[in-house]
């Protein structure tokens, strides 16, 4: 028996809820937790480790709908399986928990055959580069300036990553001038030699967008996300037209229609996929391939460790967002879980991703 034909003997899924430290914010959204959905795919003694950030209903479609029809295929067989879980939930609709759920399940299929294959997920998903570029990301709209501070001089000064990304359109785009003396700020701490990012998180109408767009060529802010909302692609491609940041959007894309819609409209100078949202690896390495015959690079939202295998298995790939959040809960939840240093990650040794959860350090936190 080979890797390819072994049968798939359970699914699991569990959800747990992360507090941050404090409330956080950006200019569309406040929270004071996040919530990882974990899901293991075993095959004998072999489990294969995927996740989401999403909301615990997450569990009941994995465990549901989606491992049966994982278990239906009979095999493990990524596409096949990942094929078999799209065709079940055509009545329950793809996009946003049911696409997260795929998603999660996805990557733990993958890392389950690679594992069995005794190969590091890297190298079966086609590896093309040792290692890729990261940038920090924090920087919420509810820190005190000493708080930024603290987190541009990490990332900046001590991991030595010279790209880093705060958030701007506070308060629905409200507070204009507040946000841009945060990234006036931003400048003067993190040194000219850094790339300074922002997200609005869709806060901002064109118009506003457009203001910004000129303000920020004044601390020379190389990137603007969402500068309004990712629904609004002809918005994107106007704000795209005047900025002289790379415009980027595309992290709430949750199958391939909504990427080739956002890149036929020419709405972004860089496309973000979401490995725990577009449907795993399986749809990232489609989504990336679109892209490519347009000639756009992708960049990796959020999700840092799972997304480090396929990212170096994409020859367009610009960088990973290094998001706190994300990486507060990876290196407490997994063993394997990697930090970036001078500005780039390489995959976690091992096979499969390298990963494991810390059940026992995990379990105060579960909520389903």
């Amino acid at each position: 028996m080979t890797w390819f034909d072994t049968p798939v003997d359970a699914v699991e899924a569990a959800a747990y809820r992360v507090p941050v430290p404090v409330g956080e914010a950006d200019g569309t959204l406040q929270w004071d937790g996040t919530t990882i959905v974990v899901v293991h795919v075993c095959a004998g003694e072999m489990r294969g480790l995927g996740w989401t950030y999403a909301d615990r209903a997450c569990v009941s479609l994995i465990q549901g709908i989606l491992g049966d029809a994982v278990r239906r295929t009979g095999t493990l067989q990524p596409q096949a399986n990942w094929h078999a879980m799209q065709r079940a939930i055509r009545n329950l609709g793809r996009p946003g928990l049911v696409s997260c759920a795929m998603s999660a399940l996805d990557t733990a299929l993958w890392d389950l055959s690679a594992r069995l294959a005794g190969l590091p997920l890297s190298r079966l998903l086609g590896q093309v580069r040792d290692e890729v570029d990261v940038y920090g990301s924090g920087g919420f709209t509810t820190l005190a300036n000493s708080e930024l501070q603290a987190q541009i001089e990490d990332w900046a000064h001590e991991k030595r990553i010279p790209r880093v990304k705060i958030k701007v359109g506070e308060s629905w785009g409200s507070r204009t001038n507040r946000d841009l003396s945060r990234v006036e700020f931003t400048r003067k701490v993190a040194g000219d030699d850094v790339d300074v990012y922002v997200d609005a998180n869709g806060a901002y109408s064109v118009g506003q967008a457009s203001r910004m767009a000129r303000r920020l060529t004044e601390w020379n802010v190389s990137w603007f996300e969402e500068p309004v909302s990712s629904d609004d692609l002809s918005g994107l491609a106007r704000i795209r037209g005047v900025a002289d940041a790379d415009v980027a959007a595309g992290e709430y894309g949750y199958d391939l229609v909504y990427f080739e819609q956002m890149l036929a409209a020419e709405a972004v100078d860089c496309l973000q996929v979401d490995v725990t949202r577009c449907g795993g690896y399986t749809e990232w390495l489609r989504v990336a391939a679109l892209a490519a015959a347009r000639n756009i690079e992708v960049s990796a939202h959020c999700a840092p460790n799972l997304s480090t295998p396929v990212a170096v298995a994409t020859p367009n790939f610009r960088h990973i967002e290094w998001f706190i959040d994300h990486d507060r809960i990876e290196s407490e939840f997994f063993d394997g879980a990697t930090t970036p240093l001078g500005g780039v990650v390489a995959p976690a040794a091992g096979l499969g991703h390298g990963m494991t959860l810390r059940e026992v350090d995990a379990r105060r936190y579960r909520v389903a």
